[in-house]
């Protein structure tokens, strides 16, 4: 998410997922499933005036309009796509089971979430974990048990003496100000790679390491500013395993009906107040408080809340135009680059052979795979995830070409079955994806944290700014998007 709902990712330690990863696709259309039958409206009604515009219907918009109409304000939310969601999108396979084709997992701390998904209604359960998982690096592949790959004592005190010292990096970043960080213009000078290059980490290390980062993040070490790393790290409790781990971290479970229900079931509650097809595009600041612009018409309000990732910021016209600095940073938070693939089956049989379906590889473009079946294993999904350059190189390819490029990695790592029994594919790259444009979510590279404090959050007079970039705990994340969007509400609300 990722906008905003994304969510994070993992390698390193093998229970270790690919949190809430969202991806976007070819030819796959944005379904409109909602199981509770919610289908909010396309078109304004008669009524436009409101307290407050939202402008996105993801996690982050929605739980922002909750708030408001939860405080008696009244509240309209325009959303571009035919859909709810932002960066969370159900998929359809058949027998009333979905498959998330972006943003999926939750777990321990994430508890804003949480406590939404427990005040809606919507169950959990834990992602499938249990039997060996999958090495592969140098044309091997091996099988082990338990959380670590089966490297060699040396790499294996490498690899954590890294992670270690990120950790207690990340210990000293303020969430709410990571520009005050005692080494902040250090930290800021320099990407991932730069740090990851002092460390002189073997060849083995450093890919373990490397692909954890890219797992989490969707690019590649030297796109990223070390500090924004460490940030990322500081808000999921500084502790780098927190983002990477299934069992205990943010991969832990799965939502029974797929993370895109939990803003189903928040339209459904704001009823006619989110509005779909609905393009934003002019903001306008006015002597009493803002007006919004669709091809539908024009929404006046007295404040405006945007969920919109700073990468896409540009495609709304504002009247007068935003500080110089502010629109200087949207330009310098790009979004991640994935495409999430799924190969189904009529039941998981890398479970028959005791496999978990978990695998960490060194060789792409999928280098990383998860067992994604519905509750009751039936049918039977594979997941694998292409993540940074690996997904930039296959951006040209056609869909076959990728497809074929995936099925190989899945049968590298299964075995022959995982082409000759597979029933269905799905994909999805959300660089494709126009109202996205990438994911998991935006990244900045050396520069922006410190060259530009701050304006991520700061309002813009009665234009307020949510969306899980902008999150203080779990950015990136379903939760973060949901934390964004209660912290603007409540913005809002101060001012009304």
């Amino acid at each position: 998410m990722a906008g905003g709902e994304p969510a994070g990712r993992g390698a390193i330690s093998r229970r270790g997922a690919l949190g809430g990863a969202v991806a976007g696709a070819a030819g796959i259309a944005a379904t409109r499933v909602d199981p509770a039958g919610a289908k909010p409206p396309k078109g304004p009604g008669r009524k436009r005036s409101r307290d407050v515009v939202v402008v996105g219907a993801g996690l982050a918009g929605l739980a922002a309009a909750r708030s408001i109409r939860e405080a008696g304000r009244s509240v309209v939310v325009l959303e571009a796509r035919d859909r709810v969601g932002g960066r969370t999108l159900n998929h359809p396979i058949g027998h009333r089971e979905v498959v998330e084709i972006g943003g999926q997992w939750v777990g321990p701390g994430q508890t804003r979430v949480l406590e939404m998904i427990d005040d809606l209604g919507i169950e959990t359960f834990d992602t499938y974990v249990e039997g060996k998982s999958v090495y592969y690096r140098n044309g091997s592949r091996s099988e082990y048990e338990g959380i670590i790959p089966p490297v060699a004592g040396p790499v294996l005190v490498e690899i954590l003496t890294a992670i270690n010292d990120m950790n207690a990096k990340a210990a000293t970043v303020p969430v709410d100000a990571p520009w005050n960080a005692p080494e902040a213009e250090d930290w800021d000078g320099q990407t991932l790679k730069t740090y990851l290059d002092g460390l002189g980490l073997s060849a083995e290390a450093r890919m373990v390491v490397e692909l954890g980062i890219t797992s989490v993040f969707a690019v590649e070490p030297r796109d990223v500013s070390m500090l924004f790393v460490l940030l990322y790290i500081a808000m999921a409790g500084a502790d780098f395993n927190n983002l990477i781990n299934t069992t205990g971290g943010a991969q832990e479970r799965r939502i029974v009906g797929g993370s895109q229900l939990i803003s189903l079931k928040l339209a459904k509650r704001l009823g006619n107040a989110v509005r779909l097809e609905q393009p934003v595009g002019l903001i306008r600041r006015t002597r009493t408080g803002v007006s919004v612009r669709t091809p539908s018409g024009t929404w006046p309000a007295k404040r405006a809340i945007v969920t919109v990732p700073p990468a896409l910021m540009g495609g709304i016209d504002f009247k007068p135009p935003l500080p110089a600095n502010r629109a200087q940073f949207d330009q310098r938070m790009p979004m991640g680059t994935v495409v999430k693939c799924m190969a189904f089956y009529d039941a998981p049989f890398w479970r028959e052979a005791g496999l978990n379906g978990m695998t960490t590889s060194d060789q792409g473009p999928v280098r990383l795979t998860y067992d994604n079946s519905p509750p009751d294993g039936r049918p039977g999904v594979l997941l694998g995830f292409i993540e940074g350059q690996d997904a930039r190189d296959l951006a040209g390819a056609t869909d076959q070409e990728r497809k074929a490029a995936v099925v190989e990695c899945f049968a590298r790592y299964f075995g022959s079955e995982a082409e000759s029994r597979m029933t269905g594919y799905v994909e999805k790259s959300w660089a494709a994806d126009p109202w996205s444009r990438g994911c998991y979510g935006g990244i900045t590279p050396p520069g922006a944290i410190t060259g530009y404090p701050g304006v991520i959050r700061r309002p813009f007079g009665r234009i307020h700014w949510a969306g899980t970039e902008s999150a203080t705990q779990w950015g990136g994340y379903m939760d973060g998007a949901i934390q964004s969007g209660q912290r603007a509400a409540a913005e809002v609300l101060a001012k009304l």
